[in-house]
């Protein structure tokens, strides 16, 4: 008798945005393999029936790039490439009702805390212990972890408590479960993020308790390096400072976004704090660990940023030499405080602004990377690429920050290992080492 096979389900799952978006769909991923799907990311290929798209909806430029890949699936699904398309995270989150009237062959729209829900359209039950456990989409040797979700700050340029909701942070011993999870893994370092660090514990234990949990997670066996994203300035917490110099294995590495430095704009964004007092921040911080790498982020563009608000952040940028720093150009995003200011500043001058401003950030890290000339630092190897093994120090986050390169004809590393490399020469934002024997 003959019998007929059942054809088994393929997903793809596309993600769109930051890393804590990347690590939901790690979540969901491990859910749907677990319920007998297929699973691959990031990718389409022939005989996928089924795409789920990650999206992003933080700022103008991220909702184009979701609305583009949404429509290039609903493209696809129209020409019979594929059969379902979903959509979740924060654009499908903030805009769903928009979403469905405007992109019918979406089959459906999801938010950000609706994991269980798209499971069940999957005919997938969420599984419980499974918590803490994903498909890892990073190599190996590396993965990011959220400690918390959502925001209680009232920044006026963000809508990502719009999105992610309230602050919620995870327990300590959730989050020593995970990372032992992944050292069993390969993970060798684990970047802690959340949209704000120094709230966490709050929620939970009515006290800050991230000092308490990097202690924690530094005595999983295999874990090597811990880095935090994300801290708010206003009333940091010194202790995180402390924490910082005293465990070996947090890196000496810290992103605060300021998002500006004058007392003008920072008061219009609802930011809390002053530049003056900004000043006496990151002095106390880099006397604390004098060896620190403060990442920060400035946004040009808010409205009614005159050239001379301009001006004092780019002054400020100048004279504090951050060691690394990036910058957005103003969206204005509806149902945030911001959105009831008149947007004039324009689109181009916005862009002016930001070219400026990194411009001026170019000669500072060539700057300092040339002070590295002949010194050696323990390097961890992410990859092989054009001829160079190109990895990264203690003081650098993957995909935004520093790579130091390492010509593979005279050195020899493995990938995901960590090797002590002699800096021998430096651009502005790459390193160019010796491995030492």
């Amino acid at each position: 008798m003959k019998t007929k096979s059942i054809k088994r389900d393929k997903v793809s799952v596309i993600t769109l945005g930051c890393s804590k978006n990347l690590v939901d769909s790690e979540v969901l991923m491990n859910q749907l393999q677990h319920g007998g799907y297929d699973v691959q990311h990031d990718k389409w290929s022939r005989g996928r029936n089924i795409v789920i798209v990650n999206t992003c909806g933080f700022i103008d430029r991220a909702k184009e790039e979701s609305i583009n890949t949404i429509m290039e699936y609903a493209e696809a699904k129209g020409e019979g490439k594929i059969e379902k398309l979903y959509v979740t995270g924060c654009l499908s989150h903030r805009y769903k009702d928009n979403l469905e009237e405007e992109i019918p062959e979406v089959d459906a729209f999801f938010g950000t805390n609706e994991l269980p829900r798209l499971l069940k359209t999957l005919k997938v039950d969420y599984k419980h212990e499974l918590v803490g456990e994903r498909l890892l989409t990073t190599p190996v040797h590396y993965a990011y972890m959220k400690i918390s979700e959502g925001c209680n700050r009232t920044c006026s340029f963000c809508a990502i408590p719009l999105m992610r909701g309230k602050h919620v942070s995870r327990s300590v011993e959730e989050l020593v479960t995970e990372a032992k999870l992944l050292a069993a893994k390969g993970v060798k370092e684990i970047m802690l993020i959340a949209q704000e660090l120094t709230f966490y514990g709050l929620d939970i234990y009515k006290k800050r308790r991230l000092p308490e949990l990097l202690e924690a997670l530094s005595e999983v066996e295999g874990i090597e390096w811990l880095r935090l994203h994300y801290a708010y300035p206003a009333q940091f917490p010194m202790e995180i400072a402390d924490a910082i110099a005293a465990n070996k294995k947090v890196c000496n590495y810290l992103d605060m976004p300021l998002q500006h430095a004058s007392d003008k704009m920072l008061s219009a964004m609802r930011r809390n704090i002053t530049r003056t007092e900004t000043e006496k921040l990151i002095e106390a911080i880099r006397k604390k660990v004098p060896d620190i790498a403060l990442r920060t982020t400035m946004l040009v563009g808010f409205p009614g940023e005159s050239e001379q608000d301009f001006e004092e952040m780019k002054q400020f940028v100048e004279e504090t030499k951050f060691e690394r720093l990036g910058v957005f150009t103003y969206s204005h995003e509806e149902n945030t405080r911001g959105y009831q200011l008149p947007d004039d500043v324009s689109d181009e001058l916005k862009q002016e602004r930001a070219a400026e401003l990194m411009s001026v950030q170019e000669e500072i890290s060539r700057e300092l990377n040339r002070q590295k000339i002949g010194k050696t630092f323990k390097v961890l190897f992410d990859r092989k690429e054009g001829g160079y093994f190109i990895g990264r120090t203690e003081y650098d986050s993957p995909e935004v920050d520093n790579e130091v390169l390492v010509d593979a004809r005279k050195n020899y590393v493995r990938v995901g290992d960590f090797a002590d490399v002699k800096i021998v020469s430096a651009e502005e934002f790459d390193l160019y080492g010796e491995v030492v024997s």
